[in-house]
């Protein structure tokens, strides 16, 4: 299993510390805009191979060179600054960034699963399917995957629960306009109720991220966490249910759209979309996260 990480900041070396750590594959390249840094980050990984379990295979290189992955992982992104209040503004820089990079890319990884970790992560789920002539179901963004575990997080500490008991999705846009599937959301068999102070920790998490920039200047771990997570889930061909950024043509109604829905993640990437009920208030919330979703699409990608 051959992994490639594009861009070496907090989150690109964490994650590969992380893939490390877990072993879970036997060859890790490490690119970077910046050589050097990326040639630093590799040493420092080498150095931990003889505290882990399993023999890997660790470099660097530039991202020309990255060829015949099995999945490659985009966390680069355009420097963020202080002031940054919505994921968004990262939109024209990081698609300058990706038209650059992602056609070659593609070209010479034609096999691979890409995993788009960079923001807003919707919009380049979207633009890498645009660019590329690669599958949908080959291109997936960590999307609101990481807004359900905050989700889980807060719900675990609320009502004594263990996060990995409860089922519950945040699904939509990976921003202020996702949406709780609480007619859904369970515990032991139970529903996990759509209390007002329910709601409120859900109010809690499209800030989350944030809140973490805000005190600590960058995200790394949680994110890193969850993106091993659809990797291992590939890896092993878990097919594992994961609610991930996806084009898709039809879903639930919506159609030509990119946002997170419930999926099923194995060996060949997404094999699977998922259906579930929604009651009329989560309908509602649907059709306003797709509307947004198509707004964006257009504004930033307007030429089809």
């Amino acid at each position: 299993m051959k992994i490639a990480i594009i861009g070496t900041g907090h989150v690109g070396s964490t994650l590969a510390y992380t893939l490390v750590e877990k072993g879970l594959c036997t060859h890790l390249l490490l690119a970077n805009r910046n050589l050097i840094k990326a040639h630093g980050e590799a040493l420092d990984l080498q150095h931990t191979l003889p505290f882990c379990q399993r023999a890997m295979r660790i470099e660097s290189c530039e991202i020309t060179q990255v060829t015949d992955c099995d999945i490659v992982v985009l966390t680069l992104s355009v420097p963020l600054s202080e002031h940054i209040t919505t994921r968004l503004q990262l939109a024209p820089a990081n698609i300058h960034l990706f038209s650059h990079i992602v056609p070659t890319l593609a070209a010479n990884n034609p096999a691979s699963i890409f995993i788009i970790v960079s923001n807003p992560v919707d919009i380049l789920t979207y633009y890498v399917n645009r660019l590329t002539a690669l599958p949908s179901n080959k291109i997936m963004g960590i999307g609101t995957l990481i807004d359900s575990a905050r989700f889980r997080a807060l719900l675990s500490a609320e009502e004594k629960i263990h996060a990995d008991d409860l089922r519950t999705y945040i699904l939509g846009e990976h921003g202020p306009h996702q949406f709780a599937v609480f007619s859904h959301a369970s515990a032991g068999g139970e529903l996990i109720a759509d209390s007002p102070k329910h709601r409120q920790l859900f109010d809690e998490v499209s800030d989350a991220g944030f809140e973490v920039f805000r005190q600590k200047g960058y995200t790394n771990f949680a994110i890193a966490a969850a993106t091993c997570e659809v990797i291992q889930s590939i890896v092993y061909n878990d097919h594992h249910t994961l609610p991930l950024s996806t084009y898709f043509d039809e879903w639930l109604g919506i159609q030509h759209n990119c946002f997170s829905i419930p999926v099923v993640v194995g060996r060949e990437g997404i094999i699977r979309h998922l259906y579930p009920d929604l009651n009329t208030q989560e309908r509602e919330a649907l059709e306003n996260t797709a509307q947004r979703m198509r707004n964006y699409l257009d504004a930033f990608l307007p030429d089809e």
